[in-house]
């Protein structure tokens, strides 16, 4: 009698939590292959800081247990955020920043040589998660022709998505409101208009609100993270 094989159950895909139940109702997490971006209050730069050390964290906990590539646009990176929120996620202070690899950029034509030339060979170090801090700023330079600007930008953000989906790793990018630049409302639309997911986040002092805008499969909707005059580590 020939016996009957059953099919092995497909292993849940993985997800990258912001680990508070306010928020993970509304958005379960990120996806390897996944191009995200946040934009809005400036306190975005501190929230993906507190990412960088949550993925480190073993897949279990939420985490991706992972060494994480920080892109750094206009000198965002936060080293003792990092120590703080690693202590409060019980990792090593000094284990949680050797895994986080820096890489700053201070002119547009740094950036597109780092993502675009460096980047696909930089994420062999074992890096399922990249964070590219305040993506737009560097192009929001009226010394910079806003025709070329365009380009370069359009080709940098193209190229993550391929990334992302190509190595099947996590990639974020920032954007923080920037005020008095006629080319940044193009700028921004351009980046939301290719990105999987879009995230927005805005934060008082005794208040904080994150919307979910765009996903390919969660329904759309906004959280209120508990905030009471709190930094962002004493709710995630």
């Amino acid at each position: 009698m020939m016996q009957k094989l059953m099919a092995k159950p497909q292993a849940a895909q993985e997800k990258f939590t912001f680990n508070t139940p306010e928020v993970d109702y509304l958005f379960p997490g990120f996806t390897p292959g996944e191009f995200a971006v946040m934009y809005g209050s400036p306190a975005i730069t501190s929230l993906v800081t507190l990412l960088c050390v949550r993925a480190q964290l073993p897949t279990q906990l939420g985490g991706l247990a992972t060494n994480v590539i920080f892109i750094d646009n206009g000198n965002t990176f936060e080293k003792d955020r990092i120590t703080r929120y690693a202590q409060i996620n019980h990792i090593n202070p000094q284990i949680a920043r050797k895994r986080i690899f820096n890489f700053s950029a201070f002119t547009p034509y740094q950036l597109t040589t780092l993502i675009m030339d460096k980047l696909e060979k930089i994420i062999t170090c074992n890096a399922k998660l990249v964070i590219v801090s305040d993506i737009a700023g560097l192009f929001l330079n009226n010394s910079i022709p806003k025709e070329e600007a365009q380009r370069v930008y359009s080709q940098i953000v193209s190229y993550l998505v391929y990334l992302a989906e190509k190595h099947q790793i996590i990639i974020i990018a920032t954007y923080p409101t920037n005020e008095g630049s006629i080319r940044n409302i193009a700028l921004k639309e351009m980046v939301l208009s290719k990105a999987n997911t879009v995230l927005s986040y805005f934060k008082a002092p005794y208040t904080a609100e994150l919307n979910l805008e765009k996903h390919p499969s969660y329904m759309l909707g906004t959280a209120e993270p508990p905030s009471e005059n709190m930094s962002l580590a004493n709710f995630f």
